[in-house]
């Protein structure tokens, strides 16, 4: 089976690869030898490799920079997975896309279904969700996993690394606590991803939620993070994280203040629940301390 995977240099990528190239013989691009915001580049190489699965795992993830470059963003979480689609269409080949939880404005307070209503209150968010409209209206064979939160070992930054860089030389930190999710870990999201994979067929094909288990807020996870990263000896200085208020941190882009997502669909697929949220990121922590 021909897999092509994109963003291989991306923390989700990176996890992805060792388990893909369990199921079939995978050619991994990154952004060296894929530019996502060259259509034509796109349509070239998938006619080049002719997969059977095509995973993309790449996308334009700078929430608040997305604000000042609403072209790229566009280019690369919408037009992009649109070229992919016609392209898996004509080779009847199935797109594998990953997606996000930001496609939702965060005004429920209860978990988030396949089916509700889409609403996303900023450029990254609009970009991510004109990429699932053009797959789904393609018709290509295809699975879109929405997911939230997502960290890893590899990759340049996420919110746990970022939290164990500045608690090594400060002793408070500010965090709001009033946007409340589901973090998920690359680990897991990787393995899911791969579990799907031998399931293909017409009756799965859709949209999917999937995240790890469990709903906190960005200053819980904090709290978390410090607490499990202490006990594994990571080198903090950190004393105190303070909760602050989203109005107190302003940032260029609106975050969805809920957007916990319902995984019970896909486990129902899979035969199998996702990881509570805080044993994947001991998991996690101890890949990254060894």
């Amino acid at each position: 089976m021909k897999i092509l995977l994109t963003g291989i240099n991306g923390q989700l990528g990176h996890q992805l690869q060792p388990h893909l190239t369990k199921i079939g013989e995978v050619t991994a691009v990154g952004r060296e030898n894929l530019d996502l915001a060259n259509p034509n580049a796109i349509s070239q190489l998938i006619d080049e490799i002719k997969p059977e699965i095509i995973v993309n795992a790449a996308a334009y993830t700078a929430v608040d920079k997305s604000e000042n470059e609403p072209e790229l963003a566009h280019a690369v979480n919408g037009v992009a997975p649109s070229i992919m689609a016609t392209e898996a269409k004509k080779l009847g080949a199935t797109l594998i896309h990953v997606s996000t939880d930001y496609v939702f404005d965060g005004s429920k307070s209860t978990p988030y279904t396949e089916t509700d209503p889409t609403n996303p209150l900023g450029i990254y968010g609009q970009s991510k969700l004109a990429g699932e409209e053009a797959i789904r209206n393609s018709g290509a064979n295809h699975i879109i996993i929405r997911t939230a939160w997502v960290y890893g070992v590899y990759g340049k930054g996420n919110f746990v690394k970022t939290m164990l860089r500045l608690g090594k030389d400060r002793e408070e930190l500010r965090v709001v606590y009033d946007q409340v999710g589901s973090p998920t870990w690359t680990g897991n999201l990787a393995e899911a991803i791969a579990q799907i994979i031998p399931y293909l067929k017409e009756e799965i094909y859709g949209t999917y939620h999937y995240t790890n288990s469990g709903a906190i807020s960005w200053y819980d996870f904090a709290v978390a993070i410090f607490e499990e990263a202490k006990q594994i000896g990571f080198p903090l200085q950190i004393k105190q994280v303070v909760p602050i208020t989203t109005a107190e941190y302003p940032t260029p882009a609106k975050r969805p203040a809920f957007s916990v997502l319902n995984s019970g669909k896909i486990s129902k697929v899979l035969g199998t629940h996702s990881a509570y949220w805080r044993d994947s990121l001991r998991q996690m922590l101890k890949e990254l301390a060894a």
